[in-house]
């Protein structure tokens, strides 16, 4: 393999200076510390840091013995490895949050004083809809008609628990009614005319 193939800049990363990288090669295991939280991932492509540019290069090497299929699907994998190393120092260095508006007569959401992390939603249905949410993300309602999702879990989790609330009272396509993620715009359908 040519070393131009090896290496090649969409496969490069910049670490930020205030993240710090371990990377045992061993075990093929690197970590990440932040100044709240450290993440690991498992690869399965050899990495090369270089501390003094502070950047880490996703290699065509494979980490162990794998199979002819896997070897077809290189560029696949090392892809695949910069996006998860990306999305972790995204996590790391940002709060990760998600607004939802309540679109209709009556919609509203309120925290259950009882138990924490625990919403309930009057959504236009005979019964009220209780939902809990992650311990490892934090909620806020602004006026009963917004809430606002955020925490330093994973952007998998936070977007998992925003569509499971959204999920709820899907935004309906002749008024608009319903939750709506924030920005979210519904081209609404024109009704039978009489």
């Amino acid at each position: 393999m040519s070393n131009a193939n090896i290496l090649k800049k969409k496969h490069t990363i910049k670490i930020p200076k205030n993240i710090k990288v371990l990377y045992c090669d061993k075990k093929n295991l690197i970590t990440f510390i932040g100044s709240s939280q450290i993440k690991s991932l498992k690869v399965q492509v050899k990495l090369f840091l270089s501390s003094d540019l502070n950047m880490i290069m996703v290699t065509s090497i494979f980490a162990s013995k794998t199979s002819a299929t896997t070897i077809k699907n290189i560029t696949k994998l090392q892809g695949t490895t910069v996006a998860k190393i990306k999305q972790i120092l995204i996590e790391i260095t940002y709060t990760l949050y998600h607004k939802l508006n309540l679109v209709g007569v009556g919609y509203r959401v309120f925290p259950y004083e009882q138990l924490n992390n625990q919403l309930y939603f009057k959504l236009g249905l005979s019964h009220l809809t209780y939902f809990r949410v992650p311990s490892s993300l934090n909620t806020h309602c602004q006026k009963f008609t917004k809430l606002f999702i955020f925490g330093v879990s994973s952007f998998n989790i936070l977007t998992q628990t925003a569509a499971r609330i959204r999920a709820f009272k899907k935004p309906e396509p002749y008024k608009g009614k319903g939750i709506l993620y924030d920005q979210e715009k519904i081209i609404l359908k024109k009704g039978k005319k009489v």
